[in-house]
Protein backbone atom coordinates (compact mmCIF):
# COMPACT_ATOMS: atom_id res chain seq x y z
CA UNK A 1 0.00 0.00 0.00
CA UNK A 2 2.71 2.38 0.72
CA UNK A 3 4.61 1.85 -2.45
CA UNK A 4 1.34 2.87 -4.44
CA UNK A 5 0.28 5.65 -2.43
CA UNK A 6 4.07 6.94 -2.70
CA UNK A 7 4.12 6.08 -6.58
CA UNK A 8 1.11 7.72 -6.69
CA UNK A 9 1.78 11.04 -4.88
CA UNK A 10 4.92 10.86 -7.14
CA UNK A 11 2.98 10.63 -10.94
CA UNK A 12 0.21 13.21 -9.96
CA UNK A 13 2.82 15.96 -10.14
CA UNK A 14 4.33 15.12 -13.02
CA UNK A 15 0.88 14.25 -14.76
CA UNK A 16 0.00 18.16 -14.22
CA UNK A 17 3.13 19.43 -14.94
CA UNK A 18 2.54 17.87 -18.44
CA UNK A 19 -1.04 19.47 -18.31
CA UNK A 20 0.00 22.66 -17.71
CA UNK A 21 2.82 22.36 -20.17
CA UNK A 22 0.56 21.10 -22.93
CA UNK A 23 -1.71 24.18 -21.79
CA UNK A 24 0.69 26.50 -22.89
CA UNK A 25 1.90 25.11 -26.32
CA UNK A 26 -1.59 24.93 -27.19
CA UNK A 27 -2.38 28.31 -26.67
CA UNK A 28 0.82 28.61 -28.12
CA UNK A 29 0.40 26.31 -31.26
CA UNK A 30 -2.98 28.01 -31.88
CA UNK A 31 -1.46 31.80 -32.08
CA UNK A 32 1.38 30.53 -34.40
CA UNK A 33 -1.06 28.95 -36.42
CA UNK A 34 -2.47 32.29 -37.05
CA UNK A 35 0.68 33.70 -37.09
CA UNK A 36 1.29 31.47 -39.74
CA UNK A 37 -1.08 32.16 -41.77
CA UNK A 38 -0.44 35.64 -41.31
CA UNK A 39 2.66 35.52 -42.41
CA UNK A 40 1.15 33.41 -45.80
CA UNK A 41 -0.63 36.18 -46.78
CA UNK A 42 1.55 39.12 -45.74
CA UNK A 43 4.16 37.26 -48.07
CA UNK A 44 1.52 37.24 -50.96
CA UNK A 45 1.36 40.73 -50.84
CA UNK A 46 4.61 41.64 -49.92
CA UNK A 47 7.36 39.21 -50.90
CA UNK A 48 11.03 39.55 -50.15
CA UNK A 49 10.70 43.27 -51.42
CA UNK A 50 11.64 46.63 -49.65
CA UNK A 51 8.22 47.07 -48.35
CA UNK A 52 8.42 43.98 -46.28
CA UNK A 53 11.87 44.85 -45.08
CA UNK A 54 10.65 48.33 -43.25
CA UNK A 55 7.41 46.46 -42.11
CA UNK A 56 9.88 43.63 -40.79
CA UNK A 57 12.48 46.35 -39.58
CA UNK A 58 10.10 48.56 -37.87
CA UNK A 59 7.90 45.86 -36.11
CA UNK A 60 10.70 44.95 -34.37
CA UNK A 61 9.96 47.63 -31.57
CA UNK A 62 6.29 46.02 -30.55
CA UNK A 63 8.77 42.68 -29.69
CA UNK A 64 11.23 44.75 -28.40
CA UNK A 65 9.54 45.83 -25.70
CA UNK A 66 6.93 43.32 -24.91
CA UNK A 67 9.98 41.14 -24.33
CA UNK A 68 12.03 43.93 -22.32
CA UNK A 69 9.33 45.13 -20.32
CA UNK A 70 7.03 42.70 -20.16
CA UNK A 71 7.24 39.05 -21.17
CA UNK A 72 10.49 38.74 -20.58
CA UNK A 73 11.63 40.72 -17.20
CA UNK A 74 8.09 40.66 -15.92
CA UNK A 75 8.09 36.88 -15.81
CA UNK A 76 11.07 36.70 -14.40
CA UNK A 77 10.57 39.44 -11.45
CA UNK A 78 7.24 39.08 -11.08
CA UNK A 79 5.96 35.62 -11.33
CA UNK A 80 8.19 34.07 -8.47
CA UNK A 81 7.10 36.62 -5.85
CA UNK A 82 3.87 36.15 -6.52
CA UNK A 83 3.44 32.45 -6.49
CA UNK A 84 5.22 31.65 -3.66
CA UNK A 85 2.80 34.18 -1.77
CA UNK A 86 0.33 32.65 -3.25
CA UNK A 87 2.00 29.04 -2.56
CA UNK A 88 2.26 30.69 1.32
CA UNK A 89 -1.27 31.46 1.78
CA UNK A 90 -0.89 34.95 1.52
CA UNK A 91 -3.93 36.30 -1.29
CA UNK A 92 -4.41 39.78 -0.16
CA UNK A 93 -0.49 40.34 0.19
CA UNK A 94 -0.37 38.63 -3.29
CA UNK A 95 -3.14 41.01 -5.34
CA UNK A 96 -1.33 44.00 -3.11
CA UNK A 97 2.04 43.32 -5.55
CA UNK A 98 0.03 42.89 -8.38
CA UNK A 99 -1.71 45.82 -8.58
CA UNK A 100 1.54 47.49 -7.41
CA UNK A 101 3.48 46.59 -10.83
CA UNK A 102 0.54 47.19 -12.74
CA UNK A 103 0.48 50.65 -12.26
CA UNK A 104 4.33 50.94 -11.85
CA UNK A 105 4.43 49.27 -15.14
CA UNK A 106 2.17 51.19 -16.86
CA UNK A 107 3.53 54.64 -15.53
CA UNK A 108 6.48 53.58 -17.19
CA UNK A 109 5.62 52.13 -20.42
CA UNK A 110 3.59 55.39 -20.75
CA UNK A 111 6.83 57.63 -20.65
CA UNK A 112 8.30 54.85 -23.29
CA UNK A 113 5.81 55.25 -25.47
CA UNK A 114 5.91 58.72 -26.05
CA UNK A 115 9.43 59.14 -25.65
CA UNK A 116 9.43 56.12 -28.81
CA UNK A 117 7.28 58.34 -30.53
CA UNK A 118 9.55 61.14 -30.32
CA UNK A 119 13.11 59.58 -31.17
CA UNK A 120 11.68 56.79 -33.44
CA UNK A 121 14.09 58.79 -36.42
CA UNK A 122 16.82 57.89 -34.39
CA UNK A 123 15.99 54.31 -33.38
CA UNK A 124 15.52 53.48 -37.00
CA UNK A 125 19.01 54.66 -37.77
CA UNK A 126 20.57 52.53 -35.27
CA UNK A 127 18.25 48.92 -35.95
CA UNK A 128 18.17 49.87 -40.11
CA UNK A 129 21.12 52.05 -41.16
CA UNK A 130 21.61 50.46 -44.57
CA UNK A 131 17.97 52.22 -44.95
CA UNK A 132 17.32 54.90 -47.15
CA UNK A 133 14.75 57.18 -48.97
CA UNK A 134 11.31 56.36 -48.60
CA UNK A 135 12.83 52.79 -47.30
CA UNK A 136 14.12 55.03 -43.97
CA UNK A 137 10.61 57.38 -44.10
CA UNK A 138 8.03 54.36 -43.81
CA UNK A 139 10.29 52.77 -41.41
CA UNK A 140 9.93 55.85 -39.15
CA UNK A 141 6.11 55.69 -39.76
CA UNK A 142 5.90 52.53 -38.70
CA UNK A 143 7.69 52.34 -36.01
CA UNK A 144 5.60 55.37 -34.41
CA UNK A 145 2.83 53.78 -35.48
CA UNK A 146 3.98 50.33 -33.87
CA UNK A 147 4.99 51.74 -29.96
CA UNK A 148 1.10 52.58 -28.83
CA UNK A 149 0.81 49.14 -29.68
CA UNK A 150 3.51 48.13 -28.12
CA UNK A 151 2.07 49.68 -24.90
CA UNK A 152 -1.10 47.13 -25.11
CA UNK A 153 1.45 44.28 -25.39
CA UNK A 154 3.42 45.20 -22.04
CA UNK A 155 0.07 45.07 -20.22
CA UNK A 156 -0.97 41.96 -21.92
CA UNK A 157 2.50 40.66 -20.26
CA UNK A 158 1.22 41.53 -17.16
CA UNK A 159 -2.05 40.09 -17.22
CA UNK A 160 -0.08 36.88 -18.75
CA UNK A 161 1.83 36.62 -15.50
CA UNK A 162 -1.00 36.97 -12.99
CA UNK A 163 -3.02 34.14 -15.32
CA UNK A 164 0.57 31.94 -15.42
CA UNK A 165 1.09 32.33 -11.29
CA UNK A 166 -2.82 31.05 -11.06
CA UNK A 167 -1.85 28.03 -13.93
CA UNK A 168 -4.61 29.45 -15.91
CA UNK A 169 -1.93 29.14 -19.40
CA UNK A 170 -4.67 28.99 -22.02
CA UNK A 171 -5.94 32.36 -22.50
CA UNK A 172 -3.16 34.14 -22.04
CA UNK A 173 -1.06 32.14 -24.63
CA UNK A 174 -3.93 31.83 -26.66
CA UNK A 175 -4.80 35.83 -26.94
CA UNK A 176 -2.18 36.67 -29.75
CA UNK A 177 -4.70 35.11 -32.15
CA UNK A 178 -6.53 38.30 -31.83
CA UNK A 179 -4.04 40.18 -32.72
CA UNK A 180 -3.03 37.80 -35.62
CA UNK A 181 -6.61 38.63 -37.09
CA UNK A 182 -6.77 42.06 -37.19
CA UNK A 183 -3.29 41.97 -39.33
CA UNK A 184 -4.94 39.52 -42.12
CA UNK A 185 -8.16 41.71 -42.02
CA UNK A 186 -6.38 44.27 -42.82
CA UNK A 187 -4.52 42.18 -45.22
CA UNK A 188 -7.43 40.72 -46.89
CA UNK A 189 -9.75 44.13 -46.88
CA UNK A 190 -6.71 46.49 -48.29
CA UNK A 191 -5.04 44.14 -50.53
CA UNK A 192 -3.60 45.15 -53.80
CA UNK A 193 -5.88 48.53 -53.04
CA UNK A 194 -2.91 50.36 -51.96
CA UNK A 195 0.91 50.40 -52.72
CA UNK A 196 2.98 48.30 -51.04
CA UNK A 197 3.88 51.00 -48.20
CA UNK A 198 0.72 52.45 -47.97
CA UNK A 199 -0.55 48.88 -47.18
CA UNK A 200 2.29 48.35 -44.09
CA UNK A 201 0.94 51.12 -42.77
CA UNK A 202 -2.73 50.40 -42.66
CA UNK A 203 -1.31 46.86 -41.15
CA UNK A 204 0.95 48.48 -38.86
CA UNK A 205 -2.99 50.34 -37.20
CA UNK A 206 -4.35 47.07 -37.21
CA UNK A 207 -1.55 45.80 -35.40
CA UNK A 208 -2.48 48.74 -32.90
CA UNK A 209 -6.01 47.36 -32.38
CA UNK A 210 -4.96 43.70 -32.41
CA UNK A 211 -2.39 44.63 -29.55
CA UNK A 212 -5.49 46.86 -27.56
CA UNK A 213 -8.00 43.43 -27.97
CA UNK A 214 -5.19 41.21 -27.09
CA UNK A 215 -4.95 42.74 -23.51
CA UNK A 216 -8.63 43.62 -23.14
CA UNK A 217 -9.90 39.66 -23.07
CA UNK A 218 -7.41 39.21 -21.06
CA UNK A 219 -8.56 41.38 -18.58
CA UNK A 220 -11.65 40.27 -17.25
CA UNK A 221 -9.94 36.84 -16.26
CA UNK A 222 -7.29 38.44 -14.26
CA UNK A 223 -10.00 40.82 -12.00
CA UNK A 224 -12.37 37.65 -11.49
CA UNK A 225 -9.52 35.29 -10.32
CA UNK A 226 -7.37 37.65 -8.78
CA UNK A 227 -9.16 40.43 -7.51
CA UNK A 228 -10.16 44.12 -7.93
CA UNK A 229 -7.37 45.79 -10.09
CA UNK A 230 -6.82 49.36 -8.97
CA UNK A 231 -3.57 51.47 -8.63
CA UNK A 232 -1.68 51.28 -5.74
CA UNK A 233 1.90 52.99 -4.95
CA UNK A 234 3.56 49.92 -2.81
CA UNK A 235 6.57 51.52 -3.26
CA UNK A 236 6.93 50.83 0.64
CA UNK A 237 6.06 47.03 0.09
CA UNK A 238 8.83 44.26 0.84
CA UNK A 239 7.38 42.14 -1.31
CA UNK A 240 6.75 45.03 -4.26
CA UNK A 241 10.57 46.25 -3.70
CA UNK A 242 11.81 42.33 -4.17
CA UNK A 243 9.87 42.77 -7.33
CA UNK A 244 11.72 45.74 -8.76
CA UNK A 245 14.66 44.37 -7.16
CA UNK A 246 14.62 41.26 -9.76
CA UNK A 247 12.93 43.34 -12.51
CA UNK A 248 16.36 45.44 -13.19
CA UNK A 249 18.67 42.64 -13.64
CA UNK A 250 15.82 40.96 -15.70
CA UNK A 251 15.22 43.87 -17.60
CA UNK A 252 18.88 44.17 -18.42
CA UNK A 253 19.31 40.86 -19.38
CA UNK A 254 16.00 40.56 -21.29
CA UNK A 255 17.52 43.95 -22.44
CA UNK A 256 20.63 42.27 -24.00
CA UNK A 257 18.87 39.34 -25.36
CA UNK A 258 16.38 42.15 -27.23
CA UNK A 259 19.58 44.74 -28.35
CA UNK A 260 20.84 40.86 -29.72
CA UNK A 261 17.55 40.97 -32.06
CA UNK A 262 18.10 44.59 -33.11
CA UNK A 263 21.58 43.65 -33.87
CA UNK A 264 20.86 40.92 -36.27
CA UNK A 265 18.40 43.51 -37.51
CA UNK A 266 21.23 45.94 -38.18
CA UNK A 267 23.21 43.35 -40.05
CA UNK A 268 20.74 41.99 -42.23
CA UNK A 269 20.14 45.24 -43.56
CA UNK A 270 23.83 45.63 -44.50
CA UNK A 271 23.38 42.34 -46.38
CA UNK A 272 21.41 43.44 -48.94
CA UNK A 273 17.81 44.30 -50.39
CA UNK A 274 15.59 41.08 -48.83
CA UNK A 275 17.69 40.02 -46.16
CA UNK A 276 14.97 41.53 -43.17
CA UNK A 277 12.52 39.75 -44.98
CA UNK A 278 14.51 36.22 -45.14
CA UNK A 279 15.99 36.15 -41.78
CA UNK A 280 12.08 37.42 -40.52
CA UNK A 281 10.47 34.78 -42.40
CA UNK A 282 12.96 32.14 -40.98
CA UNK A 283 12.32 33.49 -37.68
CA UNK A 284 8.81 32.67 -37.81
CA UNK A 285 9.46 29.22 -38.63
CA UNK A 286 12.77 28.53 -36.39
CA UNK A 287 10.95 30.29 -33.63
CA UNK A 288 8.03 27.86 -33.39
CA UNK A 289 9.09 24.82 -31.61
CA UNK A 290 11.31 27.00 -29.71
CA UNK A 291 7.71 28.48 -28.11
CA UNK A 292 6.06 25.03 -28.60
CA UNK A 293 8.90 23.57 -26.64
CA UNK A 294 11.08 25.36 -25.09
CA UNK A 295 8.53 28.69 -23.96
CA UNK A 296 6.09 26.04 -22.98
CA UNK A 297 8.23 24.16 -20.93
CA UNK A 298 9.55 26.69 -19.42
CA UNK A 299 6.36 28.91 -18.74
CA UNK A 300 5.00 26.29 -17.02
CA UNK A 301 7.88 25.16 -14.79
CA UNK A 302 8.60 28.58 -13.50
CA UNK A 303 5.37 28.79 -11.04
CA UNK A 304 5.90 25.35 -10.48
CA UNK A 305 9.51 26.00 -9.40
CA UNK A 306 9.10 29.32 -7.71
CA UNK A 307 6.40 27.70 -5.07
CA UNK A 308 8.63 24.75 -4.38
CA UNK A 309 9.08 24.72 -0.31
CA UNK A 310 11.15 23.03 2.31
CA UNK A 311 14.74 22.82 3.08
CA UNK A 312 17.41 24.46 0.77
CA UNK A 313 18.48 20.30 -0.01
CA UNK A 314 14.45 19.86 -0.54
CA UNK A 315 14.26 22.75 -3.19
CA UNK A 316 17.34 21.83 -4.79
CA UNK A 317 16.30 17.82 -5.02
CA UNK A 318 13.14 18.96 -6.76
CA UNK A 319 14.64 21.62 -9.19
CA UNK A 320 17.25 18.67 -10.21
CA UNK A 321 14.09 16.20 -10.85
CA UNK A 322 12.07 18.95 -13.01
CA UNK A 323 15.00 20.21 -14.95
CA UNK A 324 16.22 16.35 -15.70
CA UNK A 325 12.66 16.00 -16.75
CA UNK A 326 11.67 18.69 -18.27
CA UNK A 327 15.29 18.57 -20.21
CA UNK A 328 14.16 16.16 -21.75
CA UNK A 329 10.91 16.30 -22.92
CA UNK A 330 12.33 19.68 -24.41
CA UNK A 331 14.93 17.59 -26.43
CA UNK A 332 11.92 14.63 -27.56
CA UNK A 333 10.72 17.59 -29.71
CA UNK A 334 13.52 20.34 -30.80
CA UNK A 335 15.43 17.24 -31.86
CA UNK A 336 13.13 16.47 -34.64
CA UNK A 337 12.53 19.63 -35.43
CA UNK A 338 16.24 20.70 -35.82
CA UNK A 339 16.91 18.20 -38.06
CA UNK A 340 14.06 18.18 -40.42
CA UNK A 341 14.61 22.19 -41.07
CA UNK A 342 18.14 20.95 -42.30
CA UNK A 343 16.14 17.95 -44.42
CA UNK A 344 12.94 19.53 -45.21
CA UNK A 345 13.02 23.28 -44.90
CA UNK A 346 12.24 23.81 -48.30
CA UNK A 347 9.40 22.19 -48.41
CA UNK A 348 8.06 23.61 -44.88
CA UNK A 349 8.60 26.93 -46.20
CA UNK A 350 7.19 26.62 -49.86
CA UNK A 351 3.88 25.33 -48.06
CA UNK A 352 3.80 27.93 -46.20
CA UNK A 353 5.43 31.57 -47.86
CA UNK A 354 5.12 30.03 -51.78
CA UNK A 355 2.61 32.31 -52.91
CA UNK A 356 2.08 35.83 -55.21
CA UNK A 357 5.52 37.36 -54.98
CA UNK A 358 6.69 35.34 -52.81
CA UNK A 359 9.03 33.06 -55.40
CA UNK A 360 11.36 30.13 -55.08
CA UNK A 361 14.30 32.38 -54.54
CA UNK A 362 12.39 33.47 -51.17
CA UNK A 363 11.81 29.62 -50.30
CA UNK A 364 15.81 29.18 -50.67
CA UNK A 365 17.19 31.21 -48.39
CA UNK A 366 14.64 31.34 -45.86
CA UNK A 367 15.64 27.08 -46.24
CA UNK A 368 19.49 27.98 -45.72
CA UNK A 369 18.87 30.10 -42.94
CA UNK A 370 16.81 27.81 -40.70
CA UNK A 371 19.86 25.42 -41.53
CA UNK A 372 22.00 27.64 -40.05
CA UNK A 373 19.41 28.43 -37.01
CA UNK A 374 19.16 24.21 -36.56
CA UNK A 375 23.00 24.20 -35.05
CA UNK A 376 21.81 26.11 -31.98
CA UNK A 377 18.29 24.84 -31.83
CA UNK A 378 18.21 22.45 -28.53
CA UNK A 379 21.22 25.09 -26.77
CA UNK A 380 18.24 28.01 -27.00
CA UNK A 381 15.55 26.23 -25.69
CA UNK A 382 17.03 24.16 -22.93
CA UNK A 383 18.66 27.84 -22.06
CA UNK A 384 15.30 29.14 -21.38
CA UNK A 385 14.34 26.52 -18.99
CA UNK A 386 17.43 26.82 -17.11
CA UNK A 387 17.60 30.92 -16.75
CA UNK A 388 13.91 29.90 -15.40
CA UNK A 389 15.42 27.84 -12.67
CA UNK A 390 17.60 30.68 -11.83
CA UNK A 391 14.18 32.86 -11.95
CA UNK A 392 12.71 30.61 -9.51
CA UNK A 393 15.40 31.11 -6.83
CA UNK A 394 15.31 34.62 -7.51
CA UNK A 395 18.78 34.85 -9.37
CA UNK A 396 18.25 37.15 -12.21
CA UNK A 397 22.06 38.35 -12.32
CA UNK A 398 23.37 34.92 -13.88
CA UNK A 399 21.37 34.86 -16.93
CA UNK A 400 22.12 38.16 -17.42
CA UNK A 401 25.54 38.18 -17.08
CA UNK A 402 25.83 34.83 -19.91
CA UNK A 403 23.31 36.64 -21.88
CA UNK A 404 25.73 39.32 -22.33
CA UNK A 405 28.84 37.30 -23.15
CA UNK A 406 25.57 35.48 -25.23
CA UNK A 407 25.35 38.89 -27.11
CA UNK A 408 28.66 39.72 -27.44
CA UNK A 409 29.74 36.82 -29.23
CA UNK A 410 26.63 36.77 -31.60
CA UNK A 411 27.16 39.73 -32.82
CA UNK A 412 31.44 39.13 -33.25
CA UNK A 413 30.41 36.05 -35.12
CA UNK A 414 27.67 37.02 -37.14
CA UNK A 415 29.52 40.13 -38.86
CA UNK A 416 32.02 37.85 -40.13
CA UNK A 417 30.07 34.94 -41.23
CA UNK A 418 26.85 37.21 -42.39
CA UNK A 419 28.63 40.15 -44.05
CA UNK A 420 32.76 39.32 -44.73
CA UNK A 421 32.39 35.83 -45.47
CA UNK A 422 30.18 35.92 -48.69
CA UNK A 423 32.67 38.05 -50.88
CA UNK A 424 35.17 36.08 -49.60
CA UNK A 425 33.82 32.75 -50.47
CA UNK A 426 31.97 34.46 -53.90
CA UNK A 427 28.95 33.98 -53.40
CA UNK A 428 25.60 35.79 -53.41
CA UNK A 429 25.29 38.02 -50.40
CA UNK A 430 21.86 36.62 -49.60
CA UNK A 431 23.68 33.88 -48.03
CA UNK A 432 25.02 36.09 -45.37
CA UNK A 433 21.26 35.45 -43.61
CA UNK A 434 22.35 31.36 -42.85
CA UNK A 435 25.46 32.74 -41.44
CA UNK A 436 23.63 35.18 -39.15
CA UNK A 437 21.53 32.05 -37.70
CA UNK A 438 24.55 29.89 -37.02
CA UNK A 439 26.95 32.74 -35.42
CA UNK A 440 23.70 32.70 -33.16
CA UNK A 441 23.50 28.97 -32.65
CA UNK A 442 26.88 29.01 -32.06
CA UNK A 443 26.74 31.98 -29.44
CA UNK A 444 23.83 30.04 -27.64
CA UNK A 445 25.26 26.65 -26.99
CA UNK A 446 28.20 28.59 -25.56
CA UNK A 447 25.27 30.58 -23.27
CA UNK A 448 23.79 27.35 -22.05
CA UNK A 449 27.00 25.42 -20.99
CA UNK A 450 27.67 28.21 -18.95
CA UNK A 451 24.46 28.53 -17.44
CA UNK A 452 24.34 24.94 -16.93
CA UNK A 453 27.78 24.78 -15.36
CA UNK A 454 26.70 27.72 -12.66
CA UNK A 455 23.56 26.31 -11.92
CA UNK A 456 25.45 23.03 -10.87
CA UNK A 457 26.75 24.85 -8.36
CA UNK A 458 24.00 25.83 -6.63
CA UNK A 459 21.35 22.93 -6.96
CA UNK A 460 23.85 19.74 -8.17
CA UNK A 461 24.18 18.26 -11.44
CA UNK A 462 21.13 17.31 -13.65
CA UNK A 463 21.34 15.42 -17.22
CA UNK A 464 19.86 14.23 -19.99
CA UNK A 465 21.00 10.96 -20.25
CA UNK A 466 23.39 10.05 -23.88
CA UNK A 467 21.44 6.91 -24.27
CA UNK A 468 18.49 9.15 -25.06
CA UNK A 469 20.07 11.92 -26.96
CA UNK A 470 21.61 9.08 -29.52
CA UNK A 471 18.39 7.47 -29.61
CA UNK A 472 16.34 10.76 -30.48
CA UNK A 473 18.69 11.43 -33.49
CA UNK A 474 19.25 7.82 -34.35
CA UNK A 475 15.59 7.45 -34.70
CA UNK A 476 15.57 11.50 -36.23
CA UNK A 477 18.16 9.95 -38.85
CA UNK A 478 15.84 7.23 -40.25
CA UNK A 479 12.81 9.33 -40.07
CA UNK A 480 14.60 11.77 -42.95
CA UNK A 481 15.45 8.88 -44.96
CA UNK A 482 12.24 7.50 -44.97
CA UNK A 483 10.90 11.05 -45.69
CA UNK A 484 13.15 11.63 -48.88
CA UNK A 485 12.20 8.32 -50.05
CA UNK A 486 9.03 10.02 -49.74
CA UNK A 487 9.59 12.75 -51.10
CA UNK A 488 11.46 11.36 -54.11
CA UNK A 489 8.65 9.06 -54.86
CA UNK A 490 6.30 12.72 -55.13
CA UNK A 491 8.99 14.44 -57.42
CA UNK A 492 8.59 11.54 -59.97
CA UNK A 493 5.22 10.57 -60.23
CA UNK A 494 2.97 13.24 -58.75
CA UNK A 495 3.00 16.99 -58.74
CA UNK A 496 0.92 18.22 -55.69
CA UNK A 497 0.64 21.84 -53.69
CA UNK A 498 3.24 22.34 -51.93
CA UNK A 499 1.54 21.78 -48.88
CA UNK A 500 0.03 18.39 -49.64
CA UNK A 501 3.34 17.43 -50.51
CA UNK A 502 4.82 18.83 -46.81
CA UNK A 503 2.26 16.89 -45.27
CA UNK A 504 2.77 13.71 -46.87
CA UNK A 505 6.45 14.40 -46.42
CA UNK A 506 6.61 15.28 -42.64
CA UNK A 507 3.72 13.09 -41.90
CA UNK A 508 6.05 9.50 -42.95
CA UNK A 509 8.84 11.59 -41.10
CA UNK A 510 7.30 12.43 -37.59
CA UNK A 511 5.38 8.87 -38.21
CA UNK A 512 8.96 7.07 -38.38
CA UNK A 513 10.50 8.93 -35.67
CA UNK A 514 7.51 8.31 -33.05
CA UNK A 515 7.23 4.63 -33.93
CA UNK A 516 11.19 4.14 -33.57
CA UNK A 517 11.21 5.63 -29.71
Amino acid sequence: MTGTKTEHSESLPERTAVTHQLMVGSGIFLSRIMGFVRQRIFGYYFGITDAADVFNAAFRIPNFLQNLFGEGALSASFIPVYAKLRAEGKNDEALKVANAVLTLLSLAISIVVLAGIMVAPLLVSLIAPGFTGDKKYYTVLLTRIFFPGAGFLVLSAWCLGVLNSHRKFFLSYTAPVLWNLCIISALVYFGFKHSSYNLAVYIAWASVVGSLLQFLIQLPVVMRIAGTIRPVSGSSNINVKRVIINFFPAFVSRGVVQISAFIDSIIASLIGSGAVAVVACAQTIYTLPVSLFGMAVAAAELPAMSSATGSRYEIAYALRMRLEKSLARIAFFIVPSAAAFIAFGDIITSALYQTGRFDSTGVYFVWITLCGASFGLLASTSARLISSAFYAIHDTRTPFRFALYRVITAALLSFIFAVMLPPLLGVEMLYGTAGLTFASGVAGWIEFYLLRRSLFSVIGEFHVEKKLMVKLWSAALEGILCGLCVRFVLRAYADFHPAINAFLILGVYGSIYILLL
